[in-house]
């Protein structure tokens, strides 16, 4: 009778171990697609109607994307286009207390890739992951190409904003912090949220 008992128990150890594990392995692909970082913006565009942050909200004209960063109460955009404006804040986009990239200092880059159809719309930390991972502080700001490739400066780590900000030269490294975003259109709202 004991060693009855011992083999039901080392059983019912050994099923809750599969159980387990197998809770873990069936996470899906998009648990890990994004950031762990905070971020939170919701920018009605249907208010400003910024042209620079329409551009890049635009399903119909992948590839071009958008810097938002805030510089006291303005926003301020400028895209891989050669575009750039701001806009102030108005008082309820004050008091949802925006929150732009690590540490709130970066900005975000926003925009629909060209890979995908539907075009997949992205939104990035502003910043070199890797090099802020190494020393944690913000100040590895990306530059964007026209053809939507974001390098840093200090690294030379090239990323790929059409293909969710992986790494495409300049050595091996995570892709771009990547936040929860979507859009309503050009003249509509862009939230984002992690």
């Amino acid at each position: 009778m004991g060693v009855a008992r011992i083999k039901e128990a080392w059983v019912s150890c050994c099923l809750v171990l599969l159980l387990s594990v197998g809770m873990l392995c069936s996470c899906e692909k998009s648990d890990f697609e994004y950031s762990s970082h905070r971020a939170r913006l919701v920018y009605d565009n249907s208010l400003h109607l910024d042209p620079t942050l329409s551009s890049a909200m635009n399903a119909m004209a992948p590839g071009i994307f958008c810097r938002i960063s805030i510089s006291g109460t303005y926003f301020m955009f400028s895209n891989n286009q050669g575009q750039s404006s701001r806009q102030a804040m108005t008082s309820v986009e004050q008091q949802r207390l925006p929150v732009l990239g690590c540490n709130n200092e970066s900005g975000i880059i926003v925009g629909f890739g060209l890979l995908t159809t539907p075009a997949e719309f992205f939104a990035y930390d502003a910043q070199c992951i890797n090099c802020y991972e190494n020393d944690g502080r913000p100040r590895y700001l990306l530059s964007v190409s026209t053809d939507g490739r974001a390098t840093c400066g200090k690294c030379g780590r090239t990323y790929n904003l059409n293909n969710g900000g992986i790494v495409t030269d300049g050595g091996e490294g995570k892709k771009l912090a990547r936040f929860h975003a979507s859009t309503t259109g050009p003249n509509g709202v862009l939230s984002v949220n992690n």
